[in-house]
């Protein structure tokens, strides 16, 4: 027996699609912008977001299964590369899992989606580590 794997449904359809991603990547920059308690990862950015919120939604729409909007733009997205020059303990892993925590709450991601894409948050956002601490 065979199955077409390319009918299984994606993590990106379980999300909501396209829509549901940039809702949650307008959140998760909202909530950089608003809270005293990510501003270490703030500072890591430039002083207007849009560039990286289209960078985070091209890119996490791929990852989770849907267009590859990133790669069409720019290639592998080599992450632990692009994100050398910053400074990433796990002070600032923590704040970005945090907020990207509370982003997917606020947007209503269910409960079990949560969980398990925080798990793969983790995992690569602790592979991004590049500073004790």
């Amino acid at each position: 027996m065979t199955t077409d794997d390319s009918a299984a449904p994606t993590v990106f359809d379980a999300i909501g699609g396209e829509y549901k991603v940039r809702e949650v990547v307008d959140r998760f920059y909202d909530l950089m912008d608003l809270e005293h308690e990510f501003a270490g990862i703030r500072a890591m950015h430039p002083p207007v977001l849009d560039g990286s919120r289209d960078k985070l939604f091209w890119f996490l729409c791929g990852w989770l299964g849907g267009p590859d909007m990133f790669v069409e733009r720019f290639g592998h997205p080599r992450l632990r590369a692009r994100h050398l020059p910053f400074a990433i303990g796990s002070g600032e892993r923590d704040q970005w899992l945090r907020c990207m925590a509370w982003a997917m709450q606020d947007c209503g991601i269910d409960e079990a989606l949560r969980m398990r894409l925080m798990h793969s948050f983790f995992n690569t956002a602790d592979w991004m580590r590049n500073k004790a601490g």
